[in-house]
């Protein structure tokens, strides 16, 4: 692949970390302005010179963002311990198909933490 394309979108959510040790300060509930990062990689398109609309992405994003943005994300099915990991792991399995140049997410939950997912 000779291109790569990023989008990038932010939400705010809670969440805790119900697998660490009962005096973790993670296991309390507590909350992130979260920033997704998708990476997309393949040819430009002849017609375009682009590897997608990013319209296209943001599209395909919007109904994840809609479930992510201002929820509680250990209710949300497949994220009982959301972890950075975790959660970039989900989004790629949910936007796979909508989107199938994706080739990884990076979920950074602060400025200084962040990890990404690529199979």
């Amino acid at each position: 692949m000779s291109w790569q394309i990023t989008k990038s979108f932010t939400f705010d959510a809670a969440h805790w970390l119900p697998r660490v040790p009962a005096d973790h300060k993670c296991r309390h509930l507590h909350g992130h302005t979260y920033q997704v990062v998708l990476t997309l990689a393949g040819e430009l398109a002849p017609d375009f010179d682009w590897v997608m609309d990013y319209a296209e992405i943001k599209a395909a994003f919007a109904p994840l963002l809609e479930k992510l943005d201002h929820a509680c994300l250990n209710e949300i099915e497949g994220l009982e311990n959301p972890t950075a990991e975790v959660v970039a792991r989900w989004i790629f399995a949910e936007l796979k198909t909508a989107l199938p140049l994706l080739a990884e997410v990076t979920v950074q939950e602060t400025p200084h933490t962040a990890a990404t997912y690529r199979p």
